[in-house]
């Protein structure tokens, strides 16, 4: 019986050992494992919060360049900690990453088109937090645990989403500098779950699994989520069983040697179990506090100080010698160790901050201390006053160094100092960029963008609210002139002297616009009426005629003035603009310096204008401008030696038109030398008719216009047109010629006369050709003028004036051909005064084709002379 009491208390013992033994090597593991928990929760927190701290500057910074980004992201690297790399997103596409030297290929990555990323990405976008991802496969090459912190900036006081800060933790790092490498673990097989920060329930991204072995858990509180960390000896729960096979020994002898009452075995086996309980609930209490005391210390860097008020003693451990730059092993501590090291400046306010605060149980100070080598550092110091029955009065603090925290203050408020004065250039930049889009930059007066808004804003209710606009169209007079001639900085004074003119001339109320070029707009209200209007006319006209000296030359340059006006409500801005353009015309037709009203007969006019100008332009393309013939005649044989083609138009509804009816509008159109073209090509056609029909016409004129003759390309033209040899004759009114310095009319004549085309100068006596001028161009024929030729029946000076154009025409071989033969009287009075060829209606009037080949072949002409 003792035997069987022996054997079941032995087996009962062997059993709670066993117990014993596996809590005890759980509560181990646990401990180890929960430094390591601890280290991982303390390193991605610290980690996070020096992202934020950079978040918030982009937050106020948005536009950082890659150079800003390196400089405050350089300083996030100085710092302990496990941060591989940041990347800036702007729109969810990296721009900005650092340092860049390693990760060039992260560089244009689009979130959205990354999978394995997007999922985080957009849990960000939706949550409006951090999260905290991986690990995952990094572009630029290894593993890592990616934190993606929003980034959102302030415009007008709304928050606006700006992209993606991501920071990655590097994995090896971070389980390196926790512990898991550590060679005191590996005895341990250890497993982390919760990829993505997904907790118990996520995936195992570290280790293998352990399920089935009984692994100690312990918990990872993240910024965002979680992980599990489970932890196995990798010799199992039944490491450690020496003592127990001992423990079977000795009872298998006590057993066996003496049987011990089973009283006191019980007694001592309760006894042990209890002092085993006690000692293991203390031993887990002391690891827990150690452990955390521990990773408070080397998380938060801080360092333990403790005075003895009473004998001024004092005790740093290592890490306050070391934030205080002295060696651990350099002996006791006083209170005189503390003050060298104070900064100068805030030894005084330190001191009396102690002093102050430890009366009342706390004391907490921020100060500068000076190292040896003479770097500055900044300490935050905290404590408090502790009393025990029987012992002295003792102060223990904790110190730490808050350089960094006050640098990066430092480095946000100069940020934010930065920001608002970019903000402030900005602003006046917007304001100077306004200011030029709406003015001109020569003379400082609205343009005229600002002016059209200005008449859009004061369409309905009229400039000023007065009800009317009055709208002065300005035009410089010869403001071309002096900018060719003495160079555009005559021109912008000019412009600039006009604009002080109307400026001084105007009203303060008055809206004075440089619209362009030498072109003002003065806007007014129409409240005086238009004698107002033209008062205020009449004194820019007057004044504009005053000379201006500009660098010794005087230099004067008039004024045409167009006036509109407008009332509410048939304000019509640009109709308003066009009727101003309109009366400017005017005024400039009729001799320039002076101003003009628009009127509803002037509008008409320029109605009717426009019309004619369609109805030309449409009629050159319907081939309309026909050839009208008047044939010369030898003024003694009366043979027909030729015909003039003149341009008739064929009105569609008012019938035959003279040039006298359209010419002047198609010089405005510069249709002039089409149309010349259009009489030439219809004189060859006929003239080779002529000669088919056996009809005499030796030559055909043509009248061609100064513009044509401008054109570089009419010879050319003229060779494709195989004009035949001395048949052809161009007449050029007189004051063609007398423009000498034109290089290009010149050769042009030169080059006509090579074809074989007589030249001819038409209308002769109503310029100012000279002598020398004819034989210069020395022409096949002079035509004298009508007005010369009507008067010499009844004044013998006219008609010596004839016969001395006849004689000089004479002298250097030139034909005289006299226009406007009315008479027989004129006919026979100029053939006696020695004229070869007469035109005019005394023979025959300007006929169309037909007509003339009629004419031609009766000879009626020789029965009426």
């Amino acid at each position: 019986m003792a035997f069987l009491v022996v054997v079941v208390a032995g087996l009962v013992l062997d059993r709670q050992a066993e117990t014993i033994n596996q809590e005890r090597v759980r509560s181990e593991v646990l401990g180890r494992i929960s430094v390591i928990r601890a280290k991982l929760e303390g390193h991605v927190s610290s980690n996070v919060q020096l992202v934020r701290g950079l978040v918030s500057v982009i937050s106020t910074e948005p536009d950082m360049d890659q150079a800003r980004f390196d400089a405050l992201v350089g300083n996030l690297f100085e710092e302990d900690s496990q941060l591989r790399s940041v990347a800036a997103a702007p729109d969810l596409v990296i721009r900005m990453t650092y340092p860049l030297e390693g990760n060039e290929k992260a560089i244009g990555l689009d979130y959205r088109q990354t999978p394995n990323q997007w999922d985080a990405v957009q849990q960000v976008l939706f949550t409006g937090k951090m999260v905290l991802a991986g690990p995952v496969d990094l572009v630029q090459g290894g593993r890592g645990f990616v934190g993606r912190f929003p980034v959102y900036t302030t415009e007008g006081g709304w928050k606006k989403f700006w992209g993606v800060v991501s920071a990655v933790i590097d994995t090896d790092r971070l389980y390196k500098d926790s512990g898991l490498y550590d060679p005191s673990v590996d005895d341990l097989d250890i497993s982390i779950t919760g990829h993505d920060s997904q907790g118990g329930h996520g995936k195992l991204f570290y280790g293998d699994s352990l399920t089935g072995r009984q692994p100690v858990l312990a918990n990872v509180t993240l910024p965002s989520g979680s992980w599990q960390i489970a932890a196995v000896p990798k010799a199992g729960w039944q490491s450690g069983m020496m003592s127990q096979f001992m423990l079977r020994g000795a009872i298998f002898i006590a057993g066996c040697l003496i049987l011990l009452p089973f009283v006191i075995a019980g007694r001592m086996i309760s006894q042990r179990h209890d002092y085993i309980a006690q000692l293991r609930a203390r031993e887990a209490e002391l690891t827990q506090q150690t452990q955390r005391l521990n990773l408070a210390l080397e998380t938060s860097k801080v360092g333990l100080w403790e005075l003895d008020l009473a004998t001024g003693e004092e005790v740093w451990d290592a890490r306050t010698n070391e934030i205080y730059g002295m060696s651990v092993d350099s002996g006791g501590r006083t209170h005189d160790h503390w003050q060298k090291v104070v900064h100068p400046e805030d030894k005084a306010r330190a001191e009396s901050e102690f002093r102050t605060s430890i009366a009342n149980g706390r004391y907490q100070s921020d100060y500068r201390i000076v190292l040896p080598d003479g770097t500055t550092r900044h300490i935050r110091s905290i404590a408090v006053l502790y009393r025990a029955p029987g012992e002295d009065d003792r102060v223990m603090g904790i110190n730490w160094d808050v350089t960094a925290d006050v640098a990066l203050s430092e480095d946000l408020r100069r940020a934010k100092a930065l920001t608002e004065a970019r903000n402030t250039e900005l602003e006046a930049a917007r304001v100077r960029i306004e200011h030029n889009a709406l003015h001109d930059s020569l003379t400082g007066l609205p343009n005229r963008r600002y002016l059209d808004e200005m008449l859009r804003s004061n369409a309905a209710g009229g400039y000023g609210g007065s009800g009317t606009i009055a709208l002065l169209h300005i035009d410089l007079d010869r403001f071309k002139q002096i900018n060719d001639t003495l160079g555009h900085a005559a021109g912008d004074a000019m412009l600039i002297h006009a604009s002080k003119v109307l400026r001084e001339s105007c009203r303060d109320t008055d809206f004075v616009a440089r619209i362009g070029g030498d072109e003002f707009v003065v806007v007014s209200s129409n409240s005086h009426g238009e004698e107002g209007l033209a008062r205020l006319a009449g004194r820019l006209v007057e004044s504009m005629r005053k000379p201006v000296m500009h660098e010794g030359h005087e230099c004067r340059c008039g004024v045409s003035v167009g006036i509109a006006t407008g009332m509410v409500p048939a304000i019509d801005v640009e109709q308003l603009l066009i009727n101003a353009d309109i009366a400017l015309y005017r005024a400039k037709d009729r001799g320039r310096n002076r101003f003009e009203f628009f009127s509803a007969a002037l509008q008409a006019e320029v109605i009717n204008t426009k019309r004619v100008a369609d109805e030309i332009l449409s009629s050159l393309e319907n081939h309309d401008f026909v050839a009208h013939y008047q044939p010369q005649f030898d003024a003694r044989t009366l043979d027909v030696v030729g015909v003039e083609a003149l341009a008739r138009w064929r009105h569609p509804t008012l019938g035959l038109r003279s040039p006298d009816s359209f010419m002047e509008i198609a010089e405005e159109l510069s249709v002039v030398a089409a149309i010349d073209h259009a009489i030439l090509q219809q004189g060859l056609k006929d003239l080779e008719r002529w000669d088919r029909m056996g009809l005499r016409v030796p030559r055909v004129s043509v009248n061609v216009s100064q513009r044509r003759l401008h054109d570089e390309n009419l010879v050319a033209a003229l060779r494709e047109m195989d004009l035949p040899e001395g048949r052809v004759a161009f007449e050029l009114v007189e004051s063609i010629y007398l423009d000498e310095s034109d290089g290009v009319i010149a050769w042009n004549i030169e080059q006509i006369k090579a074809l074989g085309i007589d030249v001819e100068i038409d209308d002769f006596g109503t310029g100012y050709a000279s002598i020398v001028s004819l034989q210069k161009l020395h022409p096949r024929r002079l035509k004298i003028d009508r007005q010369l030729v009507d008067p010499i029946i009844t004044e013998p000076g006219q008609r010596r004036l004839v016969a001395s154009i006849v004689d000089i025409g004479k002298s250097m071989d030139i034909e005289i051909v006299a226009e406007g033969v009315e008479t027989m009287e004129h006919a026979k009075i100029l053939r006696d005064l020695g004229c070869d060829i007469l035109q005019g209606y005394a023979f025959a009037k300007p006929m169309p084709r037909e007509a003339l080949e009629g004419f031609l072949l009766e000879q009626s002409w020789r029965r009426a002379s």
